[in-house]
Protein backbone atom coordinates (compact mmCIF):
# COMPACT_ATOMS: atom_id res chain seq x y z
CA UNK A 1 0.00 0.00 0.00
CA UNK A 2 2.84 2.39 0.88
CA UNK A 3 4.50 1.71 -2.49
CA UNK A 4 1.26 2.58 -4.28
CA UNK A 5 0.95 5.87 -2.39
CA UNK A 6 4.60 6.77 -3.02
CA UNK A 7 4.23 5.91 -6.71
CA UNK A 8 1.07 8.01 -6.98
CA UNK A 9 2.77 10.96 -5.27
CA UNK A 10 5.80 10.71 -7.55
CA UNK A 11 3.56 10.53 -10.62
CA UNK A 12 1.63 13.59 -9.42
CA UNK A 13 4.88 15.51 -8.81
CA UNK A 14 6.16 14.69 -12.32
CA UNK A 15 2.87 15.79 -13.90
CA UNK A 16 2.86 19.03 -11.90
CA UNK A 17 6.45 19.72 -12.92
CA UNK A 18 5.65 19.11 -16.58
CA UNK A 19 2.72 21.56 -16.45
CA UNK A 20 4.93 24.23 -14.90
CA UNK A 21 7.27 24.01 -17.92
CA UNK A 22 4.55 24.77 -20.50
CA UNK A 23 4.99 28.18 -22.14
CA UNK A 24 2.11 29.86 -23.98
CA UNK A 25 1.76 32.56 -26.58
CA UNK A 26 -1.36 34.71 -26.62
CA UNK A 27 -3.56 36.34 -29.21
CA UNK A 28 -6.48 38.69 -28.66
CA UNK A 29 -9.51 39.38 -30.83
CA UNK A 30 -11.77 42.37 -30.07
CA UNK A 31 -15.20 42.98 -31.55
CA UNK A 32 -16.24 46.63 -31.33
CA UNK A 33 -19.89 46.92 -32.34
CA UNK A 34 -21.62 50.26 -32.67
CA UNK A 35 -24.96 50.88 -31.02
CA UNK A 36 -25.38 54.32 -32.59
CA UNK A 37 -28.93 54.76 -33.95
CA UNK A 38 -29.33 55.12 -37.69
CA UNK A 39 -26.30 52.98 -38.51
CA UNK A 40 -23.98 55.97 -38.28
CA UNK A 41 -21.38 54.27 -36.09
CA UNK A 42 -18.48 52.03 -37.05
CA UNK A 43 -18.06 48.38 -36.08
CA UNK A 44 -14.87 46.37 -36.41
CA UNK A 45 -13.28 43.04 -35.51
CA UNK A 46 -9.63 43.56 -34.57
CA UNK A 47 -7.12 40.79 -33.97
CA UNK A 48 -3.65 41.34 -32.60
CA UNK A 49 -0.79 39.20 -31.38
CA UNK A 50 2.38 39.71 -29.35
CA UNK A 51 4.32 40.86 -32.41
CA UNK A 52 1.92 43.73 -32.96
CA UNK A 53 0.43 42.24 -36.11
CA UNK A 54 -3.11 43.51 -36.48
CA UNK A 55 -6.01 42.56 -38.71
CA UNK A 56 -9.12 44.72 -38.95
CA UNK A 57 -12.39 43.45 -40.44
CA UNK A 58 -15.47 45.60 -40.95
CA UNK A 59 -18.59 44.46 -39.10
CA UNK A 60 -22.14 45.67 -39.61
CA UNK A 61 -23.78 48.06 -37.17
CA UNK A 62 -26.46 46.81 -34.76
CA UNK A 63 -28.81 49.57 -35.92
CA UNK A 64 -30.06 50.70 -39.30
CA UNK A 65 -32.26 53.71 -40.03
CA UNK A 66 -35.36 51.79 -38.92
CA UNK A 67 -34.01 50.29 -35.67
CA UNK A 68 -32.23 47.11 -34.64
CA UNK A 69 -31.05 45.19 -37.70
CA UNK A 70 -31.19 41.51 -36.82
CA UNK A 71 -29.70 40.59 -40.20
CA UNK A 72 -26.58 42.59 -39.33
CA UNK A 73 -26.37 40.88 -35.93
CA UNK A 74 -26.66 37.49 -37.64
CA UNK A 75 -23.94 38.39 -40.15
CA UNK A 76 -21.64 39.61 -37.35
CA UNK A 77 -22.23 36.40 -35.39
CA UNK A 78 -21.32 34.32 -38.46
CA UNK A 79 -18.12 36.34 -38.95
CA UNK A 80 -17.14 35.99 -35.26
CA UNK A 81 -17.84 32.25 -35.24
CA UNK A 82 -15.79 31.86 -38.42
CA UNK A 83 -12.80 33.73 -36.94
CA UNK A 84 -13.01 31.74 -33.68
CA UNK A 85 -13.10 28.50 -35.68
CA UNK A 86 -10.16 29.68 -37.81
CA UNK A 87 -8.10 30.34 -34.66
CA UNK A 88 -9.05 27.02 -33.03
CA UNK A 89 -8.12 25.15 -36.22
CA UNK A 90 -4.74 26.93 -36.14
CA UNK A 91 -4.06 25.50 -32.67
CA UNK A 92 -5.33 28.38 -30.54
CA UNK A 93 -7.46 27.67 -27.46
CA UNK A 94 -10.17 30.20 -26.49
CA UNK A 95 -9.51 30.81 -22.79
CA UNK A 96 -11.44 33.97 -21.94
CA UNK A 97 -14.30 36.11 -23.20
CA UNK A 98 -15.06 39.52 -21.63
CA UNK A 99 -17.70 42.05 -22.58
CA UNK A 100 -18.35 45.69 -21.87
CA UNK A 101 -20.42 48.62 -22.99
CA UNK A 102 -19.67 52.30 -23.27
CA UNK A 103 -22.24 55.06 -23.67
CA UNK A 104 -25.27 52.95 -22.79
CA UNK A 105 -26.79 55.84 -20.82
CA UNK A 106 -26.93 57.97 -23.97
CA UNK A 107 -27.88 55.19 -26.43
CA UNK A 108 -24.94 56.19 -28.62
CA UNK A 109 -22.20 53.86 -27.53
CA UNK A 110 -20.30 50.72 -28.34
CA UNK A 111 -20.48 47.09 -27.28
CA UNK A 112 -17.07 45.45 -26.90
CA UNK A 113 -16.28 41.75 -26.67
CA UNK A 114 -12.70 40.57 -26.13
CA UNK A 115 -11.63 37.03 -26.93
CA UNK A 116 -8.30 35.80 -25.53
CA UNK A 117 -6.64 32.80 -27.18
CA UNK A 118 -3.54 30.88 -26.18
CA UNK A 119 -1.47 28.04 -27.57
CA UNK A 120 1.63 26.22 -26.51
CA UNK A 121 4.74 27.92 -27.86
CA UNK A 122 6.46 25.85 -30.54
Amino acid sequence: MKKMIVTALLFWAVVQGADAQVKYEFKQMTAVESVVPGGLGRSRLITSDKDGKMEEIKLDNFFSLVGINFGNIKDNDKMLASKIEENVNAGWELVSVNTGVYGVETSTGIFITRYLFRRVKP
